[in-house]
């Protein structure tokens, strides 16, 4: 969970942040056949920065992934503009907790928990389950062979919630970090015997970083669905945009061709 110190760090560095140290994509998205016209409001959305397939960096040095596309496309249907900053997770939450930010799209799992602390959410655009990973040709093949061993989670996320919740049945510790791929170099390093991450960004990262990594049979969770978020109950004009131009884009294909475009599904 994250702890209040550091998002407060984060509230007083995001200023900083959105005035431009993280990348940004900007989206003039009005559209004369969407079914809400354009405010003239650019809104401002807070993201991850590196939380792949979700949203990423390519080789060509443009921001990516699922988050971004599908983003792009419901403003387009919507006929709303938005600037995107990539902030990083603790950041991207501080901003819009701020009110720097008007909402975030970074894989955030929509969680009784979040909702109590005051996230306004969007229909669910993906299921994802969380799984334990472990080091390539590692021995810990199930909870079990977790006992007396340290578990490597990232901060605030659904996978650190389900080690959490795991940690004192098996007998295992947690270590907190910012960032995924620290993360995950403290387990391919040896520090941690696993982490606990995404299903579908694992095995993007795994066979796309080539990393000495492997998921586990029967480790992962059931699952949740991730959405688009508010915590200013005066925007909810964007959730409901958002929510209209989901749907529209899951009726036309284009939410389905943006998932196959980076998980082949």
């Amino acid at each position: 969970m994250k702890k209040a110190f550091a998002v407060a760090l984060c509230a007083a560095m995001v200023v900083g942040l959105l005035a431009g140290c993280g990348s940004s994509k900007s989206g003039d998205t009005t559209n004369e056949g969407s079914t809400k016209a354009a405010s003239g409001k650019t809104w401002v959305i807070a993201t991850d920065t590196v939380f792949k397939p979700f949203e990423y960096t390519n080789e060509e040095n443009e921001f990516v992934g699922i988050d971004v596309d599908i983003l792009a496309a419901v403003a387009k249907d919507q006929g709303f503009k938005y600037e995107l900053q990539s902030l990083g997770w603790d950041a991207a939450v501080a901003a819009v907790q701020a009110g720097q930010a008007d909402a975030i799209i970074a894989g955030a799992t929509i969680k009784q928990e979040r909702i109590d602390s005051g996230w306004i959410f969007s229909d669910g655009y993906y299921n994802a389950t969380q799984t334990f990973v472990v080091s390539k040709g590692s021995d810990i093949k199930s909870f079990a062979d977790l006992k007396g061993k340290n578990v490597a989670v990232k901060n605030g996320t659904a996978g650190a919630d389900y080690a959490n919740e795991l940690k004192d049945e098996y007998g295992f510790t947690v270590t907190t970090f910012e960032d995924s791929p620290t993360m995950y170099q403290d387990v391919i390093l040896g520090n941690s015997v696993a982490c606990v991450e995404d299903t579908p960004i694992m095995a993007a990262s795994i066979k796309e970083g080539d990393l000495a990594l492997e998921i586990p049979d029967g480790m992962a969770n059931d699952g949740a669905p991730y959405g688009f978020a508010i915590m200013d109950k005066n925007n909810q004009e964007l959730i409901d945009m958002f929510n209209a131009g989901l749907k529209n884009i899951q009726d036309d294909g284009t939410y389905d061709e943006i998932i196959n475009k980076y998980l082949g599904e």
